[in-house]
C-alpha cells in the first residue's frame, strides 16, 4: 500500500498565498508526523489528500492510481479526524457513531458490530449512552478517532488529536494511535512535538509549503548533533544571548542562568557544554523565525 503526494502546489487566489510548493512524498503503512508552524501548509495538504481541495498542479496517487479519478472508491478508504469540532452535545456517543455511519453510507448490518467494537477499542463502552456534552476533552478526542475508524480506513488522517489534553490523556491517545497504525498509513498533524517523537515512523518538516525534511525521528535528531549547547551565564548576559541565539530553555541555577542554545557555531561563553539534541531543538532550529 502506497500513497504518493506527487509534486503538489496550491496557491489561494485570495491574497495570493502559496500554501504548497512542489510538495512531494511517498508514504507507506506507519505513522507520519506533520510538523510545522501555523500557515506551513499542513491543513491544505490534508484537504487535498481527502479530496476536499483541488491542487493547482500535481496529483495524489493511491497504489499508482489518481485519487480524484478513483473518487468515492478512494474516499471510502480514508478516515479523517478534524480538530475538535462538529460534535453534537445532545447526542450520546453511540448515537453519534450511528449518525456518522449513516453519513459514510455504511450498511446497518456492518455498522452495528463495528460501532460496538470501536467503543470498546477507544475505551468508551461504559460511556456509550452518555451525552457528548458531558465528555472530557480526551473522551471527545477518542470519539472523533472512533468515527474516523468506522469504515476501517487504509489511510487515517488525524488533525491535532491531542490538542488541549492533559499529559495522561495525551499519552493514552498517543499509544492508541501507535497500536492502530500497524496496517494503515496514519498522518498525524500536531504542534505537540513529543507526540510524534515517540510514535512516528517518519517526520515531515514543512515550512512555507515546502517539504524541508522527511526522515526518521532518530536521524533528524542526530543531524542536530554539535548544534545544541548548555551554557551558564549571568543574568546580565541573558538579554544579549536571547537576541544572538535561539534559546530553547532557561533555568535558574544557583546565582547563574542555565540556557539551552541551538546554534550552528559554538557560543562564546566560558561555561559551555555540548548536549544531546531533542526534537524540540530541531523545531526551534528550523522554525524560530515563524
Amino acid at each position: 500500500m502506497e500513497l504518493t503526494i506527487s509534486h503538489i502546489s496550491k496557491t489561494y487566489k485570495k491574497g495570493g498565498v502559496k500554501a504548497l510548493d512542489d510538495f512531494h512524498a511517498i508514504l507507506t503503512p506507519g505513522v507520519y508526523g506533520f510538523l510545522g508552524p501555523n500557515g506551513a501548509g499542513k491543513s491544505t495538504l490534508m484537504n487535498i489528500i481527502t479530496d476536499n481541495l483541488t491542487p493547482d498542479s500535481g496529483e495524489v496517487l493511491f497504489d499508482g492510481k489518481n485519487t480524484r479519478a478513483l473518487g468515492k472508491m478512494f474516499r471510502a478508504r480514508v478516515g479523517y479526524m478534524p480538530q475538535q469540532q462538529g460534535l453534537y452535545d445532545d447526542f450520546s456517543a453511540v448515537r453519534f457513531l450511528w449518525y456518522m455511519a449513516a453519513v459514510k453510507g455504511i450498511p446497518r448490518k456492518e455498522a452495528k458490530p463495528r460501532i460496538e467494537q470501536l467503543l470498546t477499542l477507544v475505551n468508551l463502552k461504559e460511556s456509550a449512552h452518555k451525552k457528548l456534552g458531558t465528555f472530557s476533552g480526551g473522551m471527545k478526542q477518542r470519539i472523533l478517532i472512533a468515527q474516523a475508524l468506522l469504515n476501517d480506513p487504509d489511510i487515517l488522517i488525524l488533525d491535532e488529536p491531542t490538542a488541549g489534553l492533559d499529559p495522561k490523556e495525551r499519552i493514552r491517545i498517543r499509544n492508541f494511535i501507535s497500536e492502530i497504525a500497524q496496517n494503515k498509513i496514519v498522518i498525524l498533524a500536531t504542534h505537540v512535538v513529543s507526540d510524534i517523537e515517540f510514535i512516528a515512523k517518519e517526520i515531515m518538516l514543512i515550512k512555507k509549503g515546502k517539504l524541508l525534511l522527511l526522515d526518521t525521528p532518530a536521524h533528524i535528531i542526530d543531524s542536530m548533533t554539535g548544534k545544541v549547547f548548555s551554557a551558564l551565564i549571568s543574568l546580565d548576559e541573558l538579554s544579549a544571548a536571547q537576541k544572538q541565539y535561539r534559546i530553547s530553555n532557561i533555568a535558574n541555577e544557583n546565582d547563574q542562568i542555565c540556557v539551552r542554545i541551538v546554534s550552528d557555531t559554538i557560543p562564546e561563553y566560558a561555561q559551555i557544554t555540548p548536549v544531546k539534541p531533542t526534537l524540540e531543538d530541531v523545531y526551534l532550529y528550523y522554525f524560530a523565525d515563524q
